[in-house]
């Protein structure tokens, strides 16, 4: 896992800089916006193990809270952070700001054999 801030990016977030985040793979395969209202919601059931196998990029436009990183909860983030998650890590998102937490993710594709990525 790798966390960024807004201000990390040298161009303010262009497809350039999406490309270098998750270097080594294509562009962006599927992707969303989420909002969770009530503080201690977690992304995903705690019984569930949730993982991938791209990386996927989360955005963090409003709120707070703690990134669960394979059973651990020690990652703090906030409005204007960028959490990277590599595949393979078990990972949830628990709000705990004064306000709805709301994001993006996005899921990174796999570069097919003979391509370049993004």
């Amino acid at each position: 896992m790798r966390k960024l801030s807004l201000a990390d990016l040298p161009d303010g977030g262009t497809p350039a800089t999406l490309a270098a985040i998750g270097q080594g793979w294509g562009p962006v395969q599927r992707g969303g916006i989420s909002r969770y209202d009530a503080p201690g919601h977690r992304t995903h059931p705690e019984s569930d193990v949730h993982v991938h196998d791209v990386p996927e990029i989360f955005t963090i436009v409003q709120g707070a809270g703690v990134l669960e990183l394979d059973g651990v909860a020690e990652t703090r983030f906030a409005a204007g952070d960028l959490l990277i998650i590599e595949p393979g890590e078990n990972h949830h998102l628990v709000s705990d700001g004064d306000v709805p937490l709301v994001f993006t993710w996005m899921h990174l594709s796999p570069v097919d054999a003979g391509s370049t990525s993004v």
